[in-house]
Order: structure tokens, then sequence, then C-alpha cells
């Protein structure tokens, strides 16, 4: 027998074998147990979480976007409004490799470099989920031919939306302004929610400043989808309320009269309602063409008109600041009187300079021999410098700054457009603020002719204006008269604020206003080419320096450059009887107020107050004498 032969233990493996038996159905049991923990806890705990997750994949909240009121001038003719258009639109999320899809997508659809700009710009400010334009506005022929082929391209479709468009874009640019593709900077200043499901957002203009009310508010719908992401049946609904419309103070023809009547020149022009405030024009030349911002415009275009050195898309009016020249020596003749520096039988002798005591040098008169004796009158209607120099001198800086201030020179006028200007009102504290410098008598002198720091725009001066002619009304100016709604057809009256200005004896407003009538009527007055058979105008002419002459120098028109030369500028109102339109007019390098400025002024109240609004009249300012 063999030593090595060894006999099985069967009950040490019947023992072995039922231990692992045990301990695998303990395993089968624990993991069973897990299992329908895990069940419990997935039904129970977190039912509300997974019925959630499944009404998503089944209901689909779509944003219903409001329609944006529409923009009317005083006749009710439409300055926006909203043009129905397709746009070709697609879902990143839902279309796989982009590039490829546009690829295959370009030999449907012509896609140029600006859409693929635009596109890309725009994707990378929404979420994958989000339908982005890839082209919009494509013709029918482009809609047909994707419609027979969209099987081709999921997450891509043709969706109708509407538009903005301006019928008179280049001569309102500046006033209505544009909407624009909502950018981040955009988005840190609204409400995100409201714009679910818009694109556009009013970027300059009446569409900015008045972006809530035009917007309106956003509505939704939710609906029921199947697997393939298609809308099966509208389960609940809540429609969009529709922005308000606005019509306007101002008046396209009047508009398009005063952009005109420059001619060659740029500039600015400026007219109100002194009764109402209203502002019935607002031209800034050069204009530009707002409708290709609507859609995106090209990096190229954006480039040439920010390079443009006549500034396009720069809002003189609003924005651009000019000494106001011999066009503030009626409210500095005003200033003096209410002030009790002066009576209106004040004479002031004129021999064609003005010398602070102790000094030598010379402010010059811009007529070499002088005037001779002035009185206030006298020396608003032949623009007498020296007469205001010494005034000016009189009245002092602090005097003369806090009057200032009631025409709001050196404020806001409060105009309901974004972006406005304040100019300069310039003081002793300004200019230690602004220079760290003293202020010096000097200063003062030549503030009385509207030079030195003294800076206004010309809306602060049509407005200022305004307030001589309605007899101390300081009314904030106001482009938008009333709101609309469409579907009710009720309307809300925008008033302007009104803010009057102290009158100590109405009888220096009187004076004053004679004075800027003569300006017009007077056979010196420096305004008299424009004398009117039809009605009377009182005004006031001025020449602003763009560079300053030296001493002994003269300045000559004729030798100097074309951007140097002096700006012309007129402000009037008419008629003088019962004031129903006051004027600011700017002309950039028109040497003379009386024979550039005056005469554009003049056709725009002859449209307002005649009804001249052919655009064929004769004395264009490029031509005028």
């Amino acid at each position: 027998m063999n030593s090595n032969f060894e006999f099985k233990n069967y009950r040490r493996e019947s023992r072995l074998f039922s231990s692992r038996a045990v301990i695998a159905g303990l395993a089968v049991v624990l993991a069973l147990l897990g299992t329908l923990g895990r069940m419990v806890y997935l039904q129970v705990n977190q039912h509300e979480h997974f019925t959630t997750l499944a009404q998503d994949n089944r209901v689909k909240l779509i944003p219903l976007p409001p329609t944006r009121g529409l923009i009317y001038d005083r006749n009710d003719r439409l300055l926006a409004l909203n043009r129905p258009a397709f746009n070709l639109e697609i879902v990143p999320e839902k279309a796989g490799d982009i590039q490829a899809v546009l690829k295959r997508l370009g030999r449907l659809v012509e896609l140029k470099p600006t859409d693929i700009e635009r596109f890309e710009k725009a994707r990378r400010q929404h979420r994958r989920f989000e339908s982005i334009p890839i082209k919009l506005d494509i013709s029918n022929q482009e809609a047909a031919l994707f419609a027979v082929n969209q099987h081709q391209f999921p997450g891509i479709s043709i969706r109708a939306r509407l538009t903005r468009t301006y019928p008179l874009g280049y001569a309102l640019s500046h006033v209505v302004g544009y909407v624009g593709r909502i950018s981040l900077e955009d988005l840190k200043r609204i409400d995100t929610s409201n714009y679910a499901g818009t694109t556009y957002i009013g970027k300059t203009g009446v569409e900015r400043s008045y972006e809530e009310t035009l917007h309106g508010l956003v509505g939704f719908q939710q609906v029921e989808v199947n697997a393939l992401g298609k809308t099966v049946r509208v389960l609940k609904e809540t429609p969009p309320q529709p922005g308000k419309s606005l019509r306007l103070h101002l008046d396209s023809r009047l508009q398009k009269v005063a952009l005109e009547a420059f001619g060659d020149f740029n500039g600015a022009a400026v007219a109100i309602d002194p009764g109402t405030g209203g502002v019935l024009a607002l031209v800034s030349k050069p204009g530009y063409d707002p409708n290709p911002f609507v859609e995106g415009i090209s990096s190229k275009d954006y480039t040439a008109l920010r390079s443009d050195p006549d500034k396009p898309l720069f809002n003189r009016a609003l924005k651009g600041t000019y000494p106001p020249g011999s066009t503030v020596k009626p409210f500095m003749g005003l200033a003096g009187l209410e002030l009790g520096t002066i009576t209106r039988d004040s004479k002031k002798y004129c021999p064609g300079f003005f010398q602070l005591p102790s000094h030598d040098h010379k402010y010059r008169d811009w007529k070499r021999g002088g005037h001779g004796k002035m009185d206030v009158d006298q020396a608003i209607t032949q623009s007498c410098d020296v007469f205001f120099y010494s005034l000016a001198h009189e009245i002092g800086i602090d005097k003369l700054k806090n009057y200032l201030r009631q025409f709001h020179f050196g404020e806001k006028t409060g105009v309901d457009l974004v972006g406005e200007q304040r100019g300069i009102r310039p003081s002793r504290e300004w200019k230690r603020k602004r220079y760290k410098q003293v202020w010096f008598p000097g200063e003062t002198v030549i503030m009385g002719i509207g030079q030195g720091y003294f800076q206004a725009t010309p809306l602060q001066l049509a407005a200022a204006t305004a307030a001589i002619a309605n007899g101390g009304h300081y009314l904030e100016p106001r482009l938008v008269a009333e709101l609309l709604d469409e579907n009710s057809g009720t309307r809300s009256a925008v008033e302007s604020v009104d803010h009057p200005i102290p009158m100590h004896n109405e009888q220096n407003w009187n004076k004053v206003r004679e004075a800027m009538t003569h300006v017009v009527e007077g056979h010196r007055g420096t305004a008299r080419r424009i004398r009117s058979e039809d009605y009377r105008i009182a005004g006031k002419t001025g020449t602003a320096q763009v560079f300053t002459v030296a001493q002994d120098a003269e300045y000559n028109e004729e030798e100097v450059a074309h951007h140097t030369r002096d700006h012309a500028l007129f402000i009037a109102y008419a008629p003088v009887e019962y004031p129903r339109i006051a004027v600011a007019v700017i002309v950039e390098n028109g040497g003379h107020g009386g024979s550039v400025a005056a005469p554009i002024a003049k056709r725009i109240m002859d449209a307002w107050l005649l009804g001249k609004y052919e655009t064929d009249q004769p004395q264009a300012a490029g031509t005028a004498p």
C-alpha cells in the first residue's frame, strides 16, 4: 500500500461548500436589498425630480417675443417699422459638426463671409440649445430650396421674424437711432428673462432711450413635443404684450429741409417749439444709414464709418460742444440788466478794443475802428465785442456763472435722448478742479463774447433761445410727444418739465428781445439779409474761433485751412409777437453766422411757418453770400 495515499474528508468539504453557499446567498440578499432600497429612493424620494426631467423631455417652454412698437413723426409718418422676414436659424446642440454643416448648407444658400462672421459672433454669446440666425432675410427662392432639403440638416430651420427698418434712413439716423443684436454689454443692463427669444435691442437715439416702452413684455408657449423634438400640441400659452408706439414732436419734412439747407457744409441744427419744448427738428450732418446696423454691419463698413474724417456717427446736435461766440450776447445783456450791473439806457464807449485796468493786453473788437457809444440794444444788434468784454468784467465770473446756469449752460438740457453732453460753463471752481489753476480776470472778459473755456451744444443754444422767446420758461426739450397703445388706441402724453427763470423786471426781457429783433430787422443788424416780409424774426449771429489769433495778427479766412476756419452760428425765434419756433444753427468752419448760418435758420423757419417744404428753394448754405 502506498504510504502517500490520503483519504478525502467529505465532511469538511461539505461544511466548506455550505459556508460558501450561505455567503453567496447573503450577498444576493444584500444586493437585492440594495437594489430595492435604491428603487425606493428613486421612486419615492426622487419622484418629483425625475418626473420633472421626464416632463422636460416631453414638454418645452417656447418664448414668444413681443412685437416692437412703431415710431411716427408728428404727422403720423412712419419713421421706424417692423418688416416680416425669413431667417435661416440653427440650434448648435442639434446640428452636429457646425463647420461641416455650414459647408454643406453653403451649396444650397449663399453664405457670405459677413454671414459667417455674424453667426460666429452670435454663437459665442448664446448657449448651445438656443436658436441662432445663420442668414437673415433670405429670399423666397432660397427658402423654397432649403425646405426641400431640410431633412438633411437637423437643427436648422426657417423662422419668420419681424425685422426693424428705417424708411428715412440717413435723415433721421441721429434722432431715431437704430436697433442691433443684443451684446454682452446689453445683457448686463437688461432683464434677460424679458428678452427671451428677442434678437434686437435699441442701441442709439429714441430706440435706446425708450427701449423699455418699445420692447413690450415677452410671452410663453408650453408645447408637447415628440421624440424628434417637433411640436405635437400646445398645452398652455401666455401671449406677449406688444411694445407701445411713439409719436414724436418732430416733423420729418422739416428735418429734410434743415438737412438739405446745409448744402456742402457740416454742422448741426435744432428747432424747438417754445410753447411745449417739443423738438421739431434735430439735424447732425453728416449722418449715416442706420439700416445695415440692424442685421449687423460688416467690419469693413463699420471701420469706414469710424475712420471717416467727417465723423458721421457723431451726433453734433447732442454731443458736439462749441464756443457759443456772439450768440451768448443776449444772455450776457440780460444778465447785466437783471443783476443791475447796467440799465436799459447805459452806454459804453467802444474804441475797437478793451483793456483791463493796469494791463497792456488789448481785447480786440471785430470792427477795427470800434462802434463808438453803445447801449445794450445797439451792442446786441451790431454785435459789439467791447461792450460785452466790459460788461462781463463788471458782472464778475461768480455772478455770471450763476445766472447762466438758469439757462442750463454747462448742464444737461434733460432731453429724452441718451448721451447728451453738458458743455462747459466755466467758473473758478471748474478751473481749479480741471486744471489746478486760479481764475484770471481776462478769462471773464472773453467769456463775455462766448469764447475761452465756454462750450455749448446746439441743443443747449436752441433750448436757451426758446426760454427767451417764451418769457422765461426753460422747458426740457422732448422728442416724444405721445405713447400709443396700438391695440386699444389709447394715447398718453409725454410732458416737458418747466424750469421757470426768475424775472426781476419784464422790461429787461423785452429790451433783449427787441434787440434780437433789430439784429434781423435793423439796418445795421448782422442778420439783416434774412429779413422776411411774411413774419418778424428775432435772432443773434455768432462766429466761434477754432484757433486763437495772435495779438498783432490779422485773421484772413482765405489763407487758413478749411478745417481751421471759424464756425458760423445763429440763434433765432419767430414770429416775434407769438413765437412758434426757436432755432439754433452751427455750421462747422462756415465762417460768418450772418451769411452762412442765418440763411439755414431762415429756410427752417420758412418751412415751419409758411409751409415751404420743397427742397428746391434758393439760398442753400453752400452758395450763401
